[in-house]
């Protein structure tokens, strides 16, 4: 038996769950944090807010990149980052909202 989520099809569930998979790490979610208020910001710029090493910081910005979450553009040596996905936002209004 299918199990319907909202009438979105098992792609569309499958793909829900791949974002927020790829969002489920605390950095991640400062990372989005982070970008919300100001964005875009270059890999030095967001190390230092976040004061994490640079190899820590690019390995969870790839995969929310992989994941279509962020853009990044590339200027001269450095890399500038920003949301892709502007609606995964509203998580952050959803889990203020919610009861944990």
């Amino acid at each position: 038996m299918e199990v319907i989520v909202r009438n979105f099809s098992a792609e569309k569930v499958e793909q829900i769950a791949n974002v927020l998979k790829a969002i489920s790490h605390p950095l991640r979610l400062e990372i989005i944090g982070l970008l919300e208020v100001e964005s875009p910001l270059s890999v030095a710029e967001i190390m230092k807010v976040l004061q994490v090493e640079q190899s820590v910081l690019s390995h969870h910005l790839t995969k929310m990149k992989d994941k279509g979450i962020l853009m990044s553009k590339r200027d001269g040596r450095n890399i500038y980052y920003a949301i892709k996905l502007v609606e995964i936002t509203t998580i952050f209004d959803c889990m203020e909202h919610c009861k944990l």
